[in-house]
């Protein structure tokens, strides 16, 4: 009995920790998000609170899906500095695959990403996943894939891009420079 008294204290103690550590997190951090390989869920606050942050709507047969490549030069330049990223795809706009294999593929095998990606997930309207009605909150919902937010370390967009800007654009670098720079 007495052993059961000794475990029962640090794991109400770990609880009442999580409980007030997620009250800290930032609105567009609550929640999670599944992973898009695996059955593992992306868990947004433990994951990304405090940290420099881009955000990314994708989609397999886009266009734009070639920004991949340019993504994930961005995450390998700046991770080191604490840049994440993470990528959502989305059917939204008609152009990513039901099939998660298949969009993991896309991502991985064709493009070579290496930062967080999600399973497909609505990222406008009514049905938008929270995260992106925060995001569309603080800016605005993307309108159209690739389009790209850059969050700061307190959870604050402090830039949106169209898909139109490539990810070598310096006024996109320039804005991960200010979210690296932020304060948490």
């Amino acid at each position: 009995m007495m052993h059961v008294r000794w475990l029962a204290i640090p794991v109400l103690s770990l609880a009442g920790l999580t409980s007030s550590w997620a009250a800290d997190c930032p609105a567009l951090l609550q929640g999670t998000l599944p992973e898009l390989s695996g059955k593992q869920q992306i868990e947004l606050c433990e994951r990304f609170a405090g940290k420099p942050l881009v955000v990314v709507n994708t989609a397999s047969y886009c266009g734009f899906a070639p920004q991949f490549e340019g993504l994930e030069a961005l995450y390998k330049e700046y991770h080191q500095q604490g840049l994440e990223m993470l990528g959502v795809p989305s059917n939204d706009f008609k152009q990513e695959d039901s099939d998660s294999e298949k969009t993991a593929k896309v991502c991985y095998a064709n493009y070579g990403v290496t930062f967080a990606m999600a399973k497909a997930q609505h990222v406008r309207g009514n049905d938008a996943v929270p995260l992106f009605a925060e995001l569309a909150r603080q800016s605005s919902a993307p309108k159209w894939n690739f389009y790209k937010y850059v969050v700061d370390r307190k959870g604050n967009v402090i830039a949106n891009f169209s898909s139109l800007t490539k990810p070598d654009d310096e006024a996109f670098k320039a804005a991960i420079e200010k979210a690296i720079a932020s304060q948490p």
